[in-house]
């Protein structure tokens, strides 16, 4: 039986979870995740934890955040003077906002902390710093 090696375009159902077994995203439901082995569509410790796989094989792949989203960058962290966002915008530690760079590229980042002088944002990828589990299951090879 053929092998998912670099180059297929495969698709995979999925499940993510951390190590304290929380799930962060899953595939239950929807199509499953289609894409080329190897092009850099998804996270290198994912596509090399499909290469090898056959169709209807199962598994589960640890990956290192270093394979994954990397290690939290404190460069990306920062300290914005509360005046500089607009009184409309709600700010909530949790929540979500949208940064537009010069250029236009718009980034997410994670508020992570609000007082009455300052808000500190988070632009990591909200899975830095994180190990992740993914239970696996090869459902196509093209």
């Amino acid at each position: 039986m053929k092998q998912a090696q670099a180059g297929d375009n495969v698709q995979v159902h999925y499940k993510g979870t951390l190590p304290d077994g929380q799930l962060f995203d899953s595939s239950e439901g929807r199509e499953p995740l289609a894409f080329q082995l190897g092009s850099g569509m998804v996270i290198k410790g994912f596509d090399d934890g499909v290469t090898g796989m056959e169709i209807g094989a199962k598994k589960t792949i640890h990956i290192p955040n270093a394979e994954a989203y990397g290690p939290v960058n404190e460069d990306m962290v920062v300290n914005f003077d509360r005046a500089q966002i607009p009184a409309d915008i709600p700010l909530e530690v949790g929540g979500t906002l949208n940064m537009h760079q010069d250029g236009g590229q718009v980034i997410p980042v994670v508020i992570r902390e609000v007082t009455e002088q300052h808000v500190v944002l988070d632009a990591n990828h909200p899975l830095a710093g994180q190990d992740l589990i993914f239970e696996l299951e090869l459902v196509g090879i093209n």
